[in-house]
């Protein structure tokens, strides 16, 4: 049998106010580790829609894209398993928008924190991937692209019947 190969689409939210960076702190099969506010693509929804969606359930914040950072390509393979898993994410800057104060954090999540890039540096060995680090890396550096880049075509939230 003939299997195809399928990466995991993902999305991140990168966030900078006054020189740091909004992280999360969760629980993962590998322990506490840190992430920019991220997840999974979810069916029916353009990466747009999606990175808005899990800034929000992992953040209580509201977020509203404002530019693609970055597309990355990163394979992990998990230790207790030995799964291995591709993810293709797209990370976005934008606005962060006021707490809902009685929204609870998604599953998992333990907390957010506000860290400098040198704090973010430093704690590398707890980071969730390397794309934590290369996401705000990127994004310190400038780089931004229109978000018309990443084309979503209307049958995804709408399949032809």
């Amino acid at each position: 049998m003939n299997t195809r190969w399928k990466p995991s689409v993902t999305v991140a939210a990168i966030i900078e106010r006054d020189g740091r960076y909004l992280l999360v702190e969760e629980h993962t099969p590998e322990g506490l580790r840190l992430n920019n506010p991220a997840g999974h693509l979810d069916p029916g929804e353009s990466p747009l829609q999606g990175v808005a969606r899990e800034a929000l359930e992992e953040t209580a914040h509201a977020f509203t894209p404002t530019a693609l950072v970055g597309v990355y390509l990163s394979r992990f393979q998990r230790p207790a398993t030995g799964e291995d898993i591709t993810y293709l994410r797209f990370a976005y800057c934008g606005e962060l928008g006021d707490l809902d104060p009685q929204r609870e954090l998604d599953t998992g999540i333990v907390r957010t924190l506000w860290m400098t890039p040198d704090e973010i540096r430093a704690s590398t060995g707890r980071h969730r991937s390397p794309l934590v680090q290369r996401c705000i890396e990127d994004h310190l550096t400038g780089q931004r692209f229109p978000l018309d880049l990443v084309f979503t075509d209307p049958s995804v939230m709408h399949p032809p019947v």
